[in-house]
């Protein structure tokens, strides 16, 4: 099976291009999105936030309508929305992914914030078919960088589920198949410490992740038979702390083959030292000429 060679040959072509293009993947908390906000205030690089383009394109109005929902069950909201005297609405921004996540939700007892399982699942759904389509609008957005805004440069700030949308063990991927073609994929490689780090982190505040549909489902089924409870009796923060450790775990695997077969890989550890374009500029170069 012949995977494509990443679009710059080596340190030698990237540092020449005059076009620098790449696309930054990991878990989150590892440096995707510190990276890509440096790169854009160094200046000459446009920086596309995937879960950005999910949480305002592809799912901006189901969210909306949730916020409506929750307004419409207070009666003095109730009478401002029907009368159209409020307007109500997300304020999804780069930093600021809550209304996504609040919308995500986690699964369990609707008295400590959980939803239905079924409703959950459906969620998950709407969110895998929103991440594709918002990878695949990746390459157009190279496009429109560079003719309106005359960026030079692009980064993706790719989403911690990727990994879920896609099979990088398959040639003929779609979604890898173009982005790999207009932009040099990089995996920031975390260690144990970092792993642990992120675990501790989350633990301290879980929030709403997305994954396969077949991950959920059997870490579903495990959580319930270990803990003897039925689906309105879990708490939906243990449940995703429960998920998230299992994920980190099923992810590393596959965010290794997207670097091996799609592209190169650093470490976070690189990536904290890089702290300019021109440093991050030569790390990339290093992990071309070691690929």
């Amino acid at each position: 099976m012949s995977f494509p060679a990443p679009l710059y040959a080596d340190g030698a072509a990237w540092a020449a291009a005059p076009h620098k293009r790449i696309l930054l993947l990991g878990m989150s908390g590892l440096g995707k999105t510190h990276v890509s906000n440096m790169l854009r205030t160094g200046g000459g690089w446009f920086h596309y936030s995937v879960d950005y383009r999910i949480g305002t394109r592809y799912m901006g109005e189901l969210i909306s309508d949730e916020f409506k929902r929750e307004a419409m069950r207070v009666p003095r909201l109730r009478e401002l929305l029907m009368s159209d005297s409020i307007y109500i609405a997300s304020n999804i921004a780069f930093n600021n992914l809550a209304p996504l996540s609040h919308y995500l939700g986690k699964p369990g007892d609707p008295a400590r914030g959980g939803l239905p399982f079924d409703e959950y699942r459906k969620r998950q759904e709407q969110h895998h078919a929103a991440e594709r389509a918002a990878l695949l609008d990746a390459p157009r957005f190279i496009d429109r960088a560079g003719d309106i805004y005359g960026y030079p440069h692009f980064v993706c700030d790719s989403g911690g589920s990727i990994c879920e949308v896609v099979d990088p063990t398959d040639s003929g991927d779609e979604i890898l198949t173009a982005l790999s073609a207009s932009m040099l994929l990089v995996w920031i490689e975390g260690s144990d410490a970092h792993s642990d780090e992120l675990i501790r982190r989350f633990d301290k505040a879980p929030k709403p992740m997305c994954y396969r549909a077949a991950f959920t489902e059997a870490n579903w089924q495990e959580f319930l038979h270990e803990n003897n409870v039925s689906e309105g009796d879990v708490d939906p923060d243990t449940f995703v702390r429960f998920a998230y450790r299992r994920a980190l775990a099923a992810r590393q695997p596959a965010y290794a083959a997207m670097a091996r077969n799609w592209g190169v890989s650093v470490t976070a550890g690189e990536v904290a030292e890089a702290n300019s374009p021109e440093a991050f500029n030569a790390l990339i170069a290093r992990a071309l000429d070691r690929r």
